[in-house]
């Protein structure tokens, strides 16, 4: 499925599991949203923007940028909508000329403290949201910064670190927001990040003040993926540019079988970001999803069909039409020789449920036969027969998500934190 490239919608916050439901008012509009969900995303729900840096969907709210202040009816100051939830009869306001000036001013504050190069910035123009929000909050002019009248002090000669393969920390890109960290904490478990130092000089650092692949970063990508600036980045975005398009793929390394939108540019695949929609991530991924995709375009990987009559022939390259020509009239050869039960056909373990379903279609409607069989079966027979035995059928009977209501969960003979990461974080 193609698709044009574009930011996946954020809300802002998770959604509220409450059965209940309040209606407020938004903006002059009427709203009704689960009890508990907070009022960015009431906003979100029904199309009304509210400026926001440190808040993402998949994330807790945390209230640290103050960017995505309002203001309550009835009630004093300015809270922050990401963490204030949504009341019954609430009248709600996100834009006024003090929130304006609000936001202009925290904005300014950041940028006083950023690089000045988005020309040059591989995140800048349509994947950068500290450049979007000051769009978006009117911000036209920074009063403070780095020299002259108005200079202070400043992060801008902060060290990178490139140290990992895949991506890279350029620390003076960096806004302090706190996504990485807790993304890295809530959504892969590792707590490989941190911010060192209080106040100004307050620094996201991996492990112990280390190098990323010198910590206890699994490499998962968690934290690029929450990074709202260009500070955590994808080496392969600073090296291709940006991706012009998407195509829904499953990732094919484990039985996890996560959701991913391979980002492209023309034919070439420039990163794998994980889908939102993925019902066995939901938007996570391990590192060899997200990044040891290189066997896509490497030198070895055949591309072409080849086919050769005998195991000493040299394999030669032939067009689509005759190698399935071949094929097929090699297995009708053998049929014919030896019988309709002499072929079949076995699948991987990493193929999808739809080309495992292809393949047995094949087997029982074009050979005649019910030799059809999957790797997966093999590994997996003693425990297929224990589930047949226990439960009736040898298939899984819950979902992922069940194991979050689990007190206790006992594993035998499996390692998940290798094996199947995403499932295991």
């Amino acid at each position: 499925m193609y698709t044009e490239l574009r930011r996946e919608v954020d809300y802002g916050t998770p959604a509220s599991k409450s059965v209940e439901s309040v209606t407020l008012e938004i903006d002059g509009e009427s709203v009704t949203v689960p009890k508990g969900t907070s009022l960015m995303r009431a906003a979100a729900e029904v199309g009304i923007g509210v400026p926001k840096l440190c808040a993402t969907d998949s994330l807790n709210a945390f209230g640290s940028c103050r960017l995505c202040l309002i203001e309550i009816e009835g009630r004093k100051g300015y809270p922050a909508s990401c963490t204030t939830p949504a009341e019954a009869g609430m009248k709600v306001r996100t834009q006024s000329a003090k929130l304006q000036q609000l936001r202009q001013g925290v904005m300014e504050l950041y940028m006083s403290d950023h690089p000045a190069d988005c020309q040059a910035c591989s995140r800048a123009n349509g994947d950068c949201e500290l450049q979007e929000m000051a769009v978006a909050v009117g911000l036209s002019d920074v009063r403070y910064g780095v020299g002259g009248q108005y200079g202070g002090a400043h992060h801008l000669n902060d060290t990178k670190d490139e140290s990992n393969p895949y991506f890279a920390y350029d620390p003076a890109k960096c806004i302090v927001c706190y996504r990485c960290v807790r993304a890295c904490e809530e959504t892969q478990g590792t707590f490989a990040l941190t911010v060192s130092s209080r106040g100004f000089e307050s620094r996201i650092v991996a492990g112990q003040d280390q190098a990323f692949m010198d910590s206890e970063c699994v490499s998962c990508g968690a934290c690029v993926q929450a990074c709202p600036t260009g500070s955590l980045q994808e080496k392969t975005i600073i090296k291709l540019g940006l991706p012009e398009r998407s195509v829904i793929t499953t990732c094919a390394y484990c039985g996890v079988g996560c959701g991913f939108r391979a980002e492209m540019k023309g034919s070439q695949v420039v990163n794998m970001v994980p889908w939102k929609d993925g019902k066995a991530n939901e938007g996570h991924s391990c590192v060899k999803g997200r990044f040891a995709w290189g066997y896509a375009t490497h030198k070895d990987r055949i591309t072409k069909p080849m086919i050769r009559k005998k195991i000493s022939d040299p394999w030669r390259e032939v067009s689509w039409d005759e190698a399935i020509d071949y094929a097929a009239a090699e297995f009708k050869r053998l049929q014919a020789t030896y019988g309709k039960d002499s072929i079949g056909g076995i699948t991987s373990s990493r193929c999808t449920n739809e080309e495992t379903y292809l393949v047995q279609k094949l087997v029982r409607a074009a050979f005649g036969n019910n030799n059809v069989d999957t790797c997966a079966r093999v590994c997996h027979s003693p425990t297929g027969y224990g589930l047949g035995q226990t439960f009736g059928t040898s298939a899984g009977t819950q979902t992922f998500k069940s194991v979050e209501h689990s007190d206790v969960i006992m594993i035998i003979g499996a390692n998940p934190t290798d094996a199947h990461p995403v499932f295991a974080s």
